[in-house]
């Protein structure tokens, strides 16, 4: 994920909020009904309390009990819509907010991984939470809204306009100068609120790794560190939130005096003609309210400003994701038998580093039956090797095949189907062991689940209170980190598929273990399988390791035989 303050056009932008807003449009459909019955209702109880006044006042013949009356409806009618407003934006709101960020967080794990996130994964977070609510809201209330002001700033100029052409001319006439201002308005608004969220992004950031490794923090007397951190993006974030405060209490200030001066100027026009007569005690009072329905509009527009500058950013910053290739897409391509991979005079380089090789040239046949392990110093190429494989990178130059006795296909995403891969570390999710081992085979039965379990070593769990449904919580809290690697291990075991990759997946094991695991894995010859380890008791069991060394040569280590080739690693 690239990092960064790229600006789109607004019509871009547009665009996409327009195809975001299939989740929502049934919320935003309703809330502009809604809406709209409320500016109808609005604007009847301007002509009922004219109507009222009038009756009392005996300038119009009628009902004061029925004029009152028909008051009392009206606003029992508008109380009601709110009701319904309040309804559709609470249900309604929520599965439209949870579409959106399942439809985003789809779009992140299906795209393809550029080697290096640069993307913080609490910045990932915030977007995902704040910035899909941003979004929601805008299409599904905000736009809507907009509708509305604008229905009721027409429904509202008619209406004075039937009673008094010049005010009401005048009135609208200072319409365009406030658009004008509010393009400006709108263009550094942009920027102060990209800022703003940029800032609290940073602070969630710091939030999320305090918390996920605080136990390093306490081990490192880190405490006192980590909150000036926080302190110092505090103060980076206050910052920006003190500038576009005082530039839109300005704005407003600004506004609300015009808004100020066309109310008293209307004021004055109506009492001056209630004085020479040619206005009534009602019709000065639907006067004052005409006016007031047609600024209101205006200063509705000036807080929907904001809103608009806010989903705007907001946009920009889901845009990003978007901004990252799918990885391939289709059927997933399963290999009969027993799998080997096979590299190609393979080199591979970090997209924002090409003149670094972290490998350089490599040939090497992981037949389909063995085992091998790649050994190495940190920093070789080993990770990188297995990144090719599950085809999270794709090599700069050569190929990389997975193949059995009948076809060869190049690696990709369609291919993964044919691998079980145990990451490095403890990877529990939070939830019970059985909801850990479901993410390896979603439909294993409890037999399945439990033979997994006994081939990894990892059967102590029969012996717990809960057996599988025992909780955990992140990271595997409340079990160690060797029965937590046994899991993993059973997890993948239950994908059932023939290239097993092991990236230093026993290091928490006492030796005893790991022998009699790595006996249960090995002996039925049923996987593939490839150990990235530093473990040398691990080559016993291999039938060839790979050498990646930093001097520049490719060791190629057979049981019973040593070929040195000059293939480079770097």
């Amino acid at each position: 994920m690239t990092k960064g303050k790229r600006t789109y056009p607004v019509v871009t932008i547009l665009r996409w909020l327009w195809h975001s807003s299939s989740y929502n449009r049934l919320q935003a459909v309703l809330n502009t009904v809604i809406g709209l019955a409320e500016v109808a209702v609005s604007l009847a109880q301007v002509w009922a309390v004219k109507h009222a006044i009038d009756v009392a006042s005996h300038n119009t013949d009628g009902d004061v009990v029925t004029a009152v009356a028909l008051i009392g409806g009206l606003i029992l009618c508008n109380f009601c819509l709110s009701i319904a407003s309040a309804w559709v934006r609470n249900i309604l709101g929520v599965r439209a907010q949870n579409r959106m960020q399942q439809m985003m967080l789809s779009r992140i794990l299906r795209s393809e991984w550029r080697g290096r996130d640069q993307m913080h994964s609490g910045d990932v977070i915030n977007r995902l939470e704040a910035d899909v609510t941003n979004v929601v809201n805008f299409v599904a209330e905000t736009l809507p809204n907009a509708i509305s002001v604008f229905v009721l700033f027409l429904g509202a100029f008619i209406f004075l306009f039937t009673l008094d052409h010049m005010l009401a001319l005048i009135i609208v006439c200072t319409f365009p100068i406030f658009l004008a201002l509010s393009k400006v308005y709108m263009g550094k608004m942009r920027q102060l609120s990209r800022d703003v969220r940029e800032s609290d992004s940073q602070v969630q950031s710091i939030l999320q790794e305090s918390v996920q490794h605080r136990v390093l923090v306490k081990a490192l007397e880190g405490e006192d560190m980590m909150v000036e951190r926080l302190e110092e993006q505090h103060h980076t974030l206050r910052h920006n939130v003190v500038r576009r405060t005082k530039f839109s209490v300005l704005s407003n200030l600004i506004v609300n005096l015009g808004f100020a001066f066309g109310y008293l100027m209307a004021f004055g026009w109506s009492a001056l003609r209630l004085s020479a007569g040619t206005l009534t005690y009602g019709g000065m009072a639907a006067f004052l309210q005409l006016v007031n329905k047609i600024q209101n509009p205006a200063r509705n527009l000036s807080k929907l400003i904001p809103q608009f500058v806010a989903v705007f950013t907001a946009a920009e910053r889901l845009m990003m994701f978007e901004d990252i290739p799918l990885e391939e897409q289709g059927e997933a391509v399963m290999l009969q038998g027993v799998c080997g991979v096979r590299f190609e005079n393979v080199s591979y380089a970090y997209p924002d580093d090409r003149k670094r090789l972290i490998v350089n040239r490599l040939s090497f046949d992981f037949r389909p039956g063995t085992c091998t392990a790649i050994v190495g110093e940190t920093g070789v190429g080993k990770t990188t090797l297995l990144r090719m494989i599950l085809a999270l990178v794709k090599p700069t130059e050569g190929r990389v095949m997975i193949y059995n006795n009948d076809e060869t296909q190049t690696v990709s995403p369609l291919t993964r189907c044919n691998i079980i891969y145990v990451p490095q570390g403890n990877t529990m999710l939070s939830g019970t062991i059985r909801d850990n081992l479901l993410l390896g085979n979603p439909d294993a039965s409890e037999q399945e689940m439990n033979e997994a379990l006994a081939k990894a070593c990892a059967d102590f769990t029969s012996k717990l209170p809960q057996g599988l449904d025992t909780p955990i919580s992140e990271n595997g809290t409340g079990l160690s980190e060797g029965q937590a690697q046994r899991i993993c291990i059973a997890r993948a075991l239950l994908r059932n598929c023939s290239l097993l990759i092991l990236d230093e997946a026993t290091s928490a094991l006492d030796p005893q273990t790991e022998q009699r695991l790595l006996k249960n894995i090995l002996d039925d010859k049923s996987h593939t399988v490839i150990f990235i380890t530093h473990r040398p008791a691990v080559l016993e069991y291999c039938d060839a390791a790979l050498d990646l060394t930093d001097s520049g040569r490719r060791h190629d280590v057979r049981k019973g035989t040593t070929n040195t080739q000059t293939d480079n690693c770097d």
